[in-house]
């Protein structure tokens, strides 16, 4: 427990007692009040502003095994059983509403201009039940219900409240704003450290001038959004054969319709049966140098024009309205020189965005959460607040937009050829497992002796951000794969030539697991069921490499020696 009532500054500054904090978050989205939830249930002072209120509308609906796994450690490693509702459609559904949809598959269909789909032109990944059922989070629920998480454990929170001026001396922060009343006067606001969660409009990022101009990514996009009713079930217009159909129905999962350069996405909320919300979120992200921003029609009347290239894609809309207006962006991509300094921290958003395809955003948020907050419990003990100490925060963060560019922009590049697309599309696919299981093996050794060096080890690794962050042999594959759509988007190399490149890689690498079929080039569609999790584990324990074996074998083990409380865990 923090315990730094008697440390505090007592007025001398000219800023009263009761404004003094131990940290102050800016933002009250997901990022913050998961981390002033985690600070506050351990005796930190927090105060918790945001310029705008709850409920409110945002985007970054499609859940991951990895944030699943994010979800629970942060759980377990402090406490707050609250965020375990979160975890699962289930759960969600019955702790805070029914309005969130579950989420079965990654599925991806590739369109060309002014012609139906082929239907073997498709890819899925039905995700493991062995990890936890995903769901598409209702934003506008999840993130208020956090909110009020954080509140409920002390987070002192101002809302409709701005953040105009961050001061940083070598004894604190004071932060000074006004709320959006109507003669608001301004306040000030001191404490040891400030974490900016605010996102894009980042006031650190904008008081140190910490963005890269431009955004030091190869990745190019912008993006539009909104809410929907009555969008039809993509299963239902398509027009394909039963016999060519995945496994699993695209209604059930993250629909990704793909196409030149940019890809629709469709994320139902009225998927299963418990549902009571008629919403589909929809969005569609594209290469703003490919599709340049038009300044002379509104964003819907683009989209109407989007629809009318690809006509699959239209039935979906017949019918159908948006409940809100468009959000309309420039490019996605903005990243930062620096993250960390002493006493401030830039979280995940505000640090850097790339792009929505793969649904990192909310994995990669709750990994920084994770860093930042234990170091901070430690600074609170101590008082040192400098930037050698959250060094790793820094590194993670970078890492984690550095290794998304390589498999986004190579996924872009590749969505205009399906078998080059049906090659990254493996090397994606195949080490979401393996970065979910060492999550999970951390987690069930924590579950057995309540030792937090299981959570530390996880930080022990080169390659702070890759999903799979020891594997040497990873990173090369991921990088060699990016090399190789490169040379074919610069014409030097052909479609299948570079898409031969990357199958001889995957068909070569010893760590790309073959149960599941990523090693066929004709298996489309990933469905890993019970059996073949059995078979998988059974390979990654015995015959797999040892960087593999280790993860595998320890994984096994900990299910088998947890017993049946922690398979239900699972």
């Amino acid at each position: 427990m923090v315990a730094q009532t008697n440390e505090r500054p007592k007025g001398a500054d000219g800023i009263p007692q009761e404004a003094t904090y131990d940290v102050i978050i800016l933002g009250s989205g997901i990022a913050g009040s998961v981390t002033g939830a985690i600070l506050a249930k351990h005796g930190a002072r927090v105060l918790l502003v945001d310029a705008t209120t709850h409920p409110r509308f945002a985007v970054g609906e499609s859940m991951t095994p990895q944030l699943v796994e994010w979800i629970h450690i942060l759980a377990e490693r402090h406490d707050l059983p609250e965020l375990k509702s979160l975890a699962s459609v289930k759960q969600s559904t019955l702790d805070i509403a029914p309005t969130f949809g579950t989420k079965a598959h990654f599925g991806f269909m590739k369109h060309e201009v002014g012609q139906e789909p082929d239907p073997r032109e498709a890819t899925q990944l039905a995700l493991p039940k062995i990890f936890h059922q995903n769901s598409h989070m209702f934003r506008q629920d999840s993130d208020s219900f956090m909110f009020h998480v954080a509140v409920k454990y002390g987070c002192v929170a101002k809302q409709s409240w701005r953040a105009n001026e961050v001061d940083i001396d070598e004894d604190g922060v004071t932060v000074t704003g006004r709320s959006g009343a109507p003669g608001a006067e301004p306040e000030s606001f001191r404490a040891q450290y400030v974490v900016d969660a605010s996102g894009f409009r980042s006031p650190l990022a904008q008081k140190f001038d910490l963005r890269d101009q431009p955004a030091r990514f190869k990745h190019h996009s912008r993006s539009m959004f909104t809410h929907y009713v009555g969008v039809k079930r993509f299963d239902d217009v398509s027009g394909h054969p039963k016999e060519l159909r995945p496994p699993a129905d695209w209604h059930t999962g993250t629909m990704h319709h793909l196409i030149e350069r940019g890809w629709f996405w469709i994320i139902p909320f009225d998927n299963h049966k418990d549902s009571r919300n008629p919403l589909c979120s929809v969005g569609l992200t594209m290469d703003e140098r490919t599709y340049p921003k038009p300044k002379d029609i509104t964003p819907e009347q683009e989209f109407e024009l989007f629809l009318d290239k690809y006509p699959a894609v239209k039935r979906q809309f017949v019918g159908a309205s948006k409940v809100r207006e468009w959000v309309s962006t420039d490019r996605l991509q903005y990243s930062s020189k620096q993250t960390i300094g002493d006493r401030w921290c830039l979280m995940s958003h505000a640090a850097g965005f790339l792009d929505p395809l793969f649904s990192r955003g909310l994995s990669n948020t709750l990994e920084v959460v994770d860093a930042l907050t234990s170091r901070l419990l430690e600074a609170f003990k101590d008082g040192d607040y400098s930037a050698e100490r959250f060094e790793y925060v820094e590194r993670l963060e970078q890492g984690l937009l550095q290794y998304n560019d390589e498999i986004v922009n190579s996924s872009f590049i590749a969505f205009s050829h399906f078998r080059l697309w049906n090659a990254v599309f493996r090397v994606w696919g195949s080490f979401i497992t393996p970065g979910t299981m060492r999550l999970t093996r951390a987690r069930l050794k924590h579950f057995k002796d309540k030792d937090q060096r299981h959570f530390r080890e996880l930080e022990q690794n080169d390659y702070p951000g890759l999903w799979w962050p020891q594997s040497d042999k990873f990173k090369t594959l991921l990088e060699t794969t990016a090399e190789t759509c490169e040379k074919y988007e610069a014409g030097a190399l052909t479609g299948d030539e570079a898409a031969d490149i990357i199958f001889k890689l995957i068909d070569e690498s010893p760590i790309v697991n073959p149960v599941f079929g990523w090693k066929d080039e004709n298996k489309r569609f990933i469905y890993p069921s019970v059996a073949t999790m059995a078979r998988f584990l059974y390979w990654a324990s015995v015959q797999a490499p040892p960087e593999m074996n280790s993860v595998g074998r320890e994984f096994l083990l900990g299910i088998v020696k947890a017993g049946s409380k922690v398979r239900k865990l699972l």
